[in-house]
């Protein structure tokens, strides 16, 4: 999976948006105001940080030990970096964003869930 096929895939979620608050080679997927996805490269390697469960955050890392890395420039509780070598099956990123997108949206404030799925929207 690369860069442009993350993107497309994260922005078919509900109030995702694309943004570059940071440089303008430097994408990053917000839902509402919180950012879930930060594409960028290491070592020339394109990459993204997703944000995971700091209870199974460990299991990502110790299986892929050379694809799943703490998070670069993130807290390192919350946060991999996940560089897309080929060697991380497209379904597992797939997981593992949708997994990002759903904690972070858990976070936001009542009245941009509202503005985004409607007023008495259980979504989270």
């Amino acid at each position: 999976m690369n860069h442009e096929l993350l993107i497309a895939l994260a922005l078919k979620k509900p109030g995702t948006s694309l943004r570059y608050p940071f440089e303008p080679d430097l994408p990053v997927l917000y839902v509402g105001s919180k950012m879930f996805a930060l594409l960028g490269h290491q070592s020339g390697v394109p990459s993204v940080n997703l944000k995971a469960d700091p209870d199974t955050i460990w299991l990502m890392r110790q299986t892929y030990p050379d694809t799943v890395l703490p998070g670069y420039h993130m807290n390192k509780r919350h946060w991999n970096t996940v560089i897309l070598n080929g060697k991380l099956a497209d379904e597992e990123l797939e997981n593992m964003l949708e997994e990002s997108y759903q904690l972070v949206r858990r976070n936001l404030s009542k009245a941009e869930k509202e503005a985004i799925w409607g007023p008495g929207q259980r979504k989270s």
